[in-house]
């Protein structure tokens, strides 16, 4: 390849045709490959890796502790969890693709978060993008947005998120303005982008930390309207079993 046309490769942004320019040219020789076919080849090959990248990057975006995925978790080690209905939601992938939410309720250490994130993780690997964060944290930016008058713009970009994580909910007490807020964004995501919710208390619970009764009995309506709730109140601790 000659240096006019790495420029013009490195002008376009074609990282990959530009790195391999030799190897293609040595694949269509041997493998008798047409202009058409060559030139298919070509960008199949770029596409493939734009994807690739673009993925990457949304899955680091998304800032998830903990890579989890569907195909390690130990569902043998948890026989009171609903496998059959776990499997079927997520293989169907009706729940970012119909815009539901999934909640999972149980104990600490039962693996609630690992199954969410595994749900997550599949739906940026499926081309959506999203965000896994804890519900002190986005209550906090919430609050936090309140000083500087930024809330409505905050609002605005969690509610763009196809895919949300909210981990650990019920973790703190909130303000009242905060609960006004998180309601505010569940709103605005209900029947439009996929919620994905980790909490260790039951819904008749939720209304010792959210403090306001009203909103309470509004968010668990918009919530469970559109959502699969997984039951883990009867699971095993899986940190117990390691430490054992």
């Amino acid at each position: 390849m000659d240096e006019e046309l790495s420029n013009m490769l490195k002008h376009l942004r074609l990282s990959a045709l530009q790195a391999n320019w030799n190897l293609y040219l040595q694949t269509a020789a041997k493998s008798n490959f047409s202009h058409d076919r060559l030139l298919r080849h070509v960008v199949e090959q770029e596409y493939n890796l734009k994807r690739e990248n673009s993925r990457k990057m949304r899955l680091q975006r998304a800032r998830i502790p903990e890579q989890f995925v569907i195909e390690t978790f130990p569902f043998a080690r948890q026989p009171k969890l609903p496998k059959k209905k776990v499997l079927a939601i997520y293989d169907s992938f009706e729940y970012v693709e119909k815009c539901l939410n999934v909640i999972w309720i149980g104990p600490p250490g039962t693996g609630k978060s690992g199954l969410a994130t595994s749900f997550l993780t599949q739906a940026i690997n499926r081309g959506r993008n999203g965000l896994f964060i804890t519900f002190p944290k986005l209550i906090a930016m919430l609050y936090n947005s309140i000083a500087d008058h930024s809330e409505d713009r905050l609002l605005k970009k969690l509610a763009a998120y196809d895919c949300l994580l909210v981990d650990e909910l019920g973790y703190v007490e909130v303000e009242p303005v905060q609960v006004g807020l998180f309601f505010t964004l569940m709103h605005e995501r209900h029947k439009k982008k996929t919620t994905l919710i980790t909490s260790n208390l039951g819904f008749s619970q939720w209304g010792s930390f959210l403090k306001n009764d009203h909103l309470t009995a509004a968010l668990l309506d918009r919530l469970t309207e559109t959502s699969y709730v997984i039951n883990m109140k009867d699971c095993e601790s899986l940190r117990a079993k390691l430490d054992e």
